[in-house]
C-alpha cells in the first residue's frame, strides 16, 4: 500500500484546468471535501508530505481518540476493527485516513509540499452584496473569484492557481502556537532553563522525549487534553531512580471523564439522543420552544448533577483540589470535557503528577515560575500546553478586508451551517466547529457543500444569514459560559437535520419512533441516501 501511495502522491505535477475548486489542507475536513467534491475535481493543498493535519503532526507518542470507534468514522468507509473498545491511538487513525483515501481515490487531487501563502481576491471592488455571492447565493457562475499563492517544497518561488471556490481547511489546531504574554522581565528570557510549546514536543521521537525529561523538574501548564497527556507522558519518564515529579499548574478546571459510562449507563443517554437534546436551548427556536427550556432548566441541571455525582465518587477530584466550580454540561456543551488516559491518577497517587491551581496570573522567575500570590514553583523545564491560534492561519493568508472579518464580537467564526461566512463570498469553512465528533461534523458539513454547489438549494439572504449566525452565538452564550468555542454538542441532531432539510434528505434517520427517541444518532445514519 505504501508504494501505490506514494506514486499517487506524485501523479499530480500541476493543477489541471478542470479544476473550479481548490481545498487547502489535507487533514480529515480536507479528505472528506476532496471527496464529496470530487465531480468539480478539486485540488488539495497540503503544506506537509503527509495527509492527516493535526493526527500526523501535532500528536505525543501517546495521544489516543476521545470517542470510541463507531462514533469517529466516515459514513461510507468503517473501521476494519470497529468493535474494538478501545480508543483508537494516532498511528491507527493515519492508517483509517490513508484507507480511506485508497478506497475514493483521493491521492489523485492531493498536491504535496504545495503550502498556501497568500490568497487574492479576484471578485471586484463592488462591496458587500444583499446575496451571498453576489447573483442568488449561487457559488460557481465559471469566471474566478480567487487566485490562490503557492509555495512547493524546495523552492522560493510563489506560484499563482485562479479557482471560482476555495474550501477552508486548515484546521484550528496545530501550526500556530498560543504563547502567553508577559510584561518585560517576566517572560521566558529571565528563566535559566527550557521553554517549550506542546506543538513543539510534538516534533520529537519517543527517545528524544524521555532525554528531555527525564531527571528534571517540569511544569507543564494547562490542564486540558494535550496538558494532561503530557504531564502523563513526563511522569512516565521520570519513574525510578533519579525521577522527579512533573507539577501541573492549573489556572482553568475542566471537567474530565474516566470513560463513556455514567453509573452504569452508556454516556450517549444524557446527550446524544432525540430526547436527551431535546432539554436543551437551539439557535434560533421560537417562543414556545423557550418557555419548555426554561421549564426543563431543572431536569437539564439534574442530569449535569448525576454525571457530576459520579465523577466526584469515581475520581479523586477533590483530593486534590480538581473539581470545577461549574456544572458539568458547560464544559460538555463547549466541547471542553477530556477523556482521562489510563493510569493519570495513579501517577498523582504516586506523587509523579502534583497539582498547583493559580487562580491569578503567573509569570517567569529565574528558577521557574512565579505566581501572584508569591509561590514560586521551581523547574527545569516549563511545558506550555496552552493551546493553538487555528484562526490565525486564516487571518494570515486572506486579504483585506476579509482578514478582519474571520472572527466576529462573539469570539467565534461566524459561520452560517458552520460552514459559510455571510460576508465573504466563494468562500467555506470546513472544521472550524467542534463536536462530539468532529469527523462527522465535518463530513455532512462537505456533503452540504457539494448540494450547496451542485444547485440543490440557494442560501438565505446576507442579512438571515447573518441573524442565524447571531442566534446561534446568542444559544452558545446561555448555556455555557465558555461559548466562544463554536461546539453544537448539545443540538448535534437538530444541526444535522437543518443540513439534511437543505439537502431535501430525509430528517429522520431512524427506522421507528422508539429509536428515534432513545438510540444515539452516529455517522451510520447519515449514509447517502
Amino acid at each position: 500500500m505504501a508504494a501505490q501511495q506514494e506514486q499517487a502522491r506524485s501523479t499530480r505535477q500541476a493543477v489541471p484546468a478542470s479544476s473550479r475548486v481548490a481545498i487547502i489542507g489535507g487533514g480529515i475536513s480536507g479528505l472528506a471535501a476532496a471527496k464529496q467534491l470530487a465531480a468539480h475535481d478539486p485540488v488539495v493543498f497540503e503544506a506537509t508530505p503527509s495527509i492527516g493535519g493535526v493526527w500526523k503532526h501535532c500528536v505525543y507518542r501517546s495521544t489516543r481518540l476521545q470517542t470510541p470507534r463507531p462514533d469517529y468514522e466516515f459514513s461510507d468507509y468503517s473501521w476494519r476493527n470497529r468493535d474494538d473498545p478501545t480508543f483508537p491511538t494516532h498511528a491507527e487513525i493515519i492508517e483509517y485516513l490513508e484507507g480511506y483515501a485508497d478506497t475514493f481515490g483521493l491521492w489523485r487531487y492531493i498536491m504535496f509540499g504545495a503550502k498556501v501563502v497568500d490568497i487574492k481576491f479576484l471578485g471586484g471592488g463592488g462591496g458587500f452584496t444583499e446575496l451571498w455571492s453576489g447573483t442568488g447565493g449561487e457559488p460557481l457562475q465559471g469566471k474566478p473569484m480567487w487566485e490562490v499563492g503557492v509555495a512547493t517544497a524546495g523552492s522560493d518561488t510563489v506560484q499563482y492557481y485562479q479557482f471560482e471556490f476555495v474550501v477552508m481547511c486548515a484546521g484550528k489546531y496545530g501550526d500556530v502556537p498560543r504563547m502567553p504574554v508577559f510584561p518585560p522581565g517576566k517572560g521566558p528570557e529571565v528563566f535559566r532553563g527550557q521553554v517549550m510549546h506542546s506543538l513543539d514536543y510534538c516534533k520529537l521521537s519517543e527517545e528524544e522525549t524521555v532525554e528531555l525529561m527525564r531527571g528534571k523538574k517540569v511544569v507543564v501548564v494547562g490542564y486540558k487534553k494535550s496538558a494532561i497527556d503530557l504531564a502523563l507522558e513526563c511522569a512516565q519518564a521520570n519513574q525510578g531512580e533519579g525521577g522527579k515529579a512533573c507539577t501541573m499548574l492549573v489556572r482553568t478546571l475542566h471537567w474530565v471523564v474516566p470513560s463513556y459510562s455514567i453509573w452504569g449507563l452508556p454516556f450517549f443517554l444524557f446527550y446524544s439522543t432525540r430526547l436527551a437534546q431535546f432539554l436543551y436551548e437551539r439557535p434560533n427556536q421560537g417562543l414556545l420552544r423557550s418557555m419548555l427550556c426554561t421549564l426543563m432548566k431543572p431536569l437539564r441541571a439534574g442530569v449535569s448533577k448525576f454525571i457530576e455525582s459520579y465523577l466526584a465518587w469515581k475520581l479523586p477530584l477533590d483530593k486534590y483540589g480538581l473539581r470545577p466550580d461549574h456544572p458539568f454540561v458547560e464544559d460538555y456543551a463547549s466541547c471542553q470535557m477530556a477523556i482521562l488516559p489510563d493510569g493519570f491518577f495513579d501517577m498523582a497517587d504516586r506523587d509523579m503528577i502534583r497539582f498547583k491551581r493559580a487562580s491569578g496570573g503567573w509569570c517567569f522567575s529565574r528558577n521557574g515560575v512565579l505566581l501572584d500570590d508569591g509561590t514560586e514553583l521551581e523547574a527545569d523545564l516549563v511545558f506550555l500546553a496552552t493551546g493553538f491560534e487555528g484562526k490565525d492561519k486564516v487571518r494570515s493568508v486572506l486579504p483585506d478586508p476579509f482578514r478582519g472579518l474571520v472572527v466576529d464580537r462573539s469570539g467565534m467564526m461566524p459561520l452560517y451551517r458552520g460552514t459559510i461566512h455571510p460576508l465573504i463570498p466563494n468562500m467555506a469553512f470546513v472544521g472550524y466547529v467542534e463536536s462530539v465528533s468532529n469527523l462527522h461534523t465535518s463530513e455532512l458539513r462537505c456533503r452540504w457543500l457539494a448540494g450547496l454547489l451542485g444547485g440543490r438549494f440557494a442560501l438565505p439572504s446576507v442579512e438571515d444569514m447573518v441573524r442565524h449566525v447571531d442566534g446561534e452565538a446568542e444559544a452558545m452564550r446561555r448555556t455555557t459560559r465558555f461559548y466562544r468555542r463554536h461546539c453544537i454538542s448539545t443540538y448535534s441532531i437538530h444541526d444535522s437535520d437543518a443540513m439534511c432539510a437543505d439537502l431535501g434528505s430525509r430528517v429522520l434517520r431512524k427506522g421507528n419512533w422508539l429509536a428515534e427517541l432513545f438510540a444515539p444518532y452516529n455517522n451510520q445514519d447519515y449514509k447517502e441516501d
